[in-house]
């Protein structure tokens, strides 16, 4: 908050990542200065040389301490903030097993916030639940969209925590989580009156819905989508009732537009499945110094706007209520437990093991809804027993949320 109150852009650095990728990550981005705490601070690669603010060391407490509040100047930020700027940079995964950071500007999430305060009015920001790690960007949403609404926050570790409430009241209006984890959290029955459950990140079925408003009667269940890429949320779909067939991702939000397009970006007709493209203040400036990657996913638009297009690489079709259903990907590209994830980074740190000749990482679903990835490889000559030393060398390189539960060894 500090950051984009003077200005700046943040980037969102988890200190439970590798030291390989958060490396990587510092030097891809050449921050001016990392503001970390004395802990944080331990782990940070030896590589980086970048000035650092430790905000609990006490010669900044105490400097920190005379600092007075207020709005501040353009001269005191140094120049005029414009809604051209950056407000951040969050990381992806690359398909390429190179992590790419998607530069968003301030009047995106201003155009975001705007929607937000409209469509969840009468109190549901009164209280919200920030549950979403700030490297991801359904934070940006849990954070600022009560503060902006005059609001309050609460931030936890995860969503999960509300399993250990003893079943009473939840105290927040509003919570937001991918589908899988808030089952686990109403499984066993709560006695919590949120006004509005958000869920995105995974596909959101009929029975997912039921579960939620079986637990939670009095809630409002919205199904939003968005990638990066498009400042959080690009559609949204809401109900108050049971629903049955395909749950919609819906329509677009206030500040977007969406079209269905096929291979040569010719709209395709109702019920016809296509490529997603997103449009509007929504989307981002593009991959921080990737000008080739930026120019292939963000083109041109075909109707003559003079506007952008973000090819989202997911397969979706309109319905015959003007709403958007989710079909697929066109691509490598996976979602697990509502984290976004290329097949192809994962694949390039488990074949760049000295033991592994080659390797192919797949999502399996042995059991519905739980989605895993596994890694199937094919040793050197004289390796077999290498399962858990694979695990362990990707686990150094990559978060954990992308390490393979399994790994198979073949021959």
């Amino acid at each position: 908050m500090a950051v984009v109150k003077a200005g700046g852009a943040y980037l969102p650095v988890d200190p439970g990542y590798p030291a390989e990728r958060v490396a990587f990550m510092l030097a891809d981005a050449v921050p001016v200065v990392v503001v970390t705490s004395v802990e944080a601070a331990r782990v940070l690669p030896e590589s980086v040389a970048v000035p650092l603010v430790v905000l609990d060391e006490s010669s900044v407490v105490a400097e920190l301490a005379v600092v007075g509040g207020g709005v501040l100047s353009d001269a005191e930020r140094g120049g005029v903030l414009l809604p051209s700027h950056p407000v951040y940079v969050i990381y992806t995964s690359g398909s390429t097993g190179r992590p790419k950071g998607v530069v968003v500007e301030h009047r995106s999430v201003v155009g975001l916030l705007s929607w937000a305060v409209g469509e969840f009015g009468g109190g549901a920001l009164d209280r919200v639940l920030v549950s979403t790690s700030f490297n991801f960007d359904v934070s940006v949403f849990e954070l600022f969209g009560p503060l902006v609404s005059g609001g309050a926050v609460e931030v936890v570790r995860d969503l999960l925590v509300l399993a250990d409430r003893d079943r009473g009241p939840w105290g927040v209006s509003l919570v937001s989580g991918v589908p899988s984890a808030f089952a686990q959290v109403v499984a066993g029955g709560v006695d919590a009156r949120p006004r509005v459950v958000v869920l995105a990140g995974e596909a959101l079925t009929a029975d997912a819905v039921a579960a939620v408003r079986g637990a939670l009667p009095g809630a409002r269940v919205a199904n939003i989508y968005g990638p990066t890429e498009a400042t959080v949320y690009s559609t949204a779909w809401f109900t108050d009732v049971d629903v049955e067939g395909v749950v919609p991702i819906g329509r677009p939000v206030s500040n977007g537009r969406v079209f269905v397009l096929d291979g040569r970006l010719v709209p395709v007709p109702v019920g016809v499945a296509g490529e997603l493209y997103l449009a509007g203040s929504g989307l981002a400036r593009g991959y921080l110094g990737r000008a080739g990657l930026s120019a292939e996913r963000f083109v041109a638009s075909p109707f003559g706007s003079g506007e952008r297009l973000y090819r989202t690489g997911d397969v979706v079709r309109w319905n015959a209520d003007g709403e958007v259903e989710y079909v697929g990907r066109a691509d490598e590209q996976v979602k697990v437990r509502g984290f976004r994830i290329e097949l192809g980074e994962v694949q390039a740190v488990v074949a760049a093991h000295p033991q592994v000749v080659q390797a192919v990482v797949v999502v399996r679903e042995d059991v519905p809804g739980d989605k895993r990835l596994v890694a199937y490889v094919v040793p050197d000559g004289g390796s077999t027993d290498i399962a858990q030393d694979v695990k362990d060398f990707v686990a150094e390189r990559l978060p954990e949320y992308m390490v393979p539960s399994a790994v198979v060894v073949l021959g």
